[in-house]
């Protein structure tokens, strides 16, 4: 077999591996050290150079971005500044009609700028969203549809960590990649909340017929105050000094983790047992996410080796359909796999895949990150494989609630999201317009 056999035969038996439910990981480690023993004829020089691999790997100064992004995310999770960024959002939007599903996307928007998870952000507004949505006339179907449609705006407003991720594949600063998703997190946080409100007015049977206001918990300005400063304070030290230059986005994090530990305190809300399970959390993310970059990048170095990917940019540039048609068919397929493969899963298989061909064509990868991320978060909301669903599925008290109803319910939000898809395609300045180049 040439290398370029080789390449694809393991690029297949990588897919039906993932298909016959082995983890995404260990599919790419094994598939990596077959390919390159099958290539070199040694088994162990196939081990070393897979070995130095992950070395270079784990020893880049930009890893050390995820597990403080991550640790300042479980912090904020647990000092209670999720349930106050769902108070003060709920005020401002309580007269507008839909407004608790306003108030639901927006504390998510907040909540999003200070940890760039949105797995935390569907598990911390399914405990405080749904009850109440659900309590003032909503149907549970939008309620969960709701939660499950905004808690993707994790993983697009800054800091992110499926951009932190992108960042470390494709070797771009981080720093640029969160410029560019605020405009998009943005735009996409305005037309969710637009969508919410149109659908209170014109699809009432879906949202909800007898809505009421959440006049019971009225907050004074004090209270207000009391709530929003420390997450203003928060999303200012980080954000702030990431873009003013005073930070680099690794400082940024350990500054961030700093600046939560300080409202937890302050708060009493941070004690050494919620301190320790926040430790250990972090641990088991962190551990999680430097596997999934290590294989990506043992995978990354087989398909090089067997010339595969070389091989695919010639194919896609004598196929004549042009830019538009790659990245049509590339968001395409992204797309699809979103409904088998989660969100990581997806950029560490086709990145790699996709560089050597999107690079000669002189693509912008920052706008080629932010198309992704919105591509690839569209998969959290599609069945069967909905990440964010299944993580409020789990956190649900509701058994009345199924999966089906929660996938139908974030049904609207994917259409949504695919239309911002489209307008970043369209309209790349949207992703670039905050870079200064």
């Amino acid at each position: 077999m040439s290398t370029f056999e080789i390449g694809l035969a393991t690029l297949g038996a990588m897919i039906v591996l993932v298909y016959a439910g082995l983890w995404v990981p260990i599919a790419l480690m094994l598939c990596s050290y077959v390919g390159v023993w099958m290539m070199k004829g040694s088994p162990v020089l196939a081990g070393k150079l897979l070995a130095l691999s992950a070395s270079e790997t784990i020893s880049s100064y930009f890893f050390g971005v995820v597990p403080l992004f991550v640790l300042m995310g479980f912090l904020v999770s647990v000092t209670g500044l999720g349930r106050d960024a769902y108070d003060v959002a709920n005020q401002l939007f309580r007269r507008l009609k839909g407004g608790l599903g306003v108030s639901t996307v927006a504390a998510n928007a907040i909540f999003a700028a200070i940890t760039g998870i949105s797995i935390a952000s569907a598990a911390v507004f399914t405990r405080l969203a749904v009850p109440e949505m659900v309590r003032h006339g909503y149907t549970k179907k939008f309620s969960v549809g709701v939660v499950a449609g905004s808690s993707v705006l994790g993983m697009l407003i800054p800091p992110s960590l499926l951009l932190i991720l992108y960042g470390l594949l494709t070797e771009q600063s981080v720093g640029d990649l969160f410029l560019a998703g605020v405009l998009p997190g943005l735009l996409l946080a305005a037309i969710f909340a637009g969508g919410v409100v149109l659908m209170a007015y014109f699809w009432p049977s879906f949202i909800g017929e007898n809505l009421s206001d959440d006049r019971e918990h009225d907050l004074s300005p004090r209270d207000m105050l009391a709530k929003g400063l420390p997450i203003a304070l928060l999303i200012a030290l980080v954000l702030g000094g990431l873009y003013a230059g005073f930070f680099t986005p690794i400082e940024a994090g350990a500054v961030g983790c700093l600046g939560a530990i300080v409202i937890g305190l302050a708060r009493r809300a941070l004690t050494w047992r919620n301190f320790w399970e926040v430790l250990t959390d972090t641990g088991l993310v962190t551990a999680s996410v430097c596997f999934l970059i290590i294989a990506a990048q043992m995978y990354s170095r087989m398909l090089s080796l067997s010339g595969l990917p070389n091989e695919f940019g010639t194919f896609v540039a004598t196929a004549d359909i042009g830019f538009w048609g790659v990245i049509l068919a590339y968001v395409l397929l992204v797309i699809v796999m979103g409904t088998i493969l989660d969100s990581s899963s997806i950029m560490l298989i086709l990145v790699p895949l996709m560089l050597p061909v999107v690079v000669p064509m002189g693509v912008d990868l920052v706008w080629f990150g932010i198309v992704t991320v919105i591509a690839v978060e569209i998969g959290l909301l599609t069945p069967p494989f909905g990440l964010s669903v299944f993580v409020i599925k789990s956190t649900l008290d509701d058994n009345s609630i199924s999966l089906g109803e929660i996938f139908r319910g974030a049904a609207p939000f994917a259409i949504m999201m695919a239309i911002v898809l489209a307008l970043v395609l369209i309209f790349p300045s949207i992703a670039t317009g905050l870079l200064a180049r």
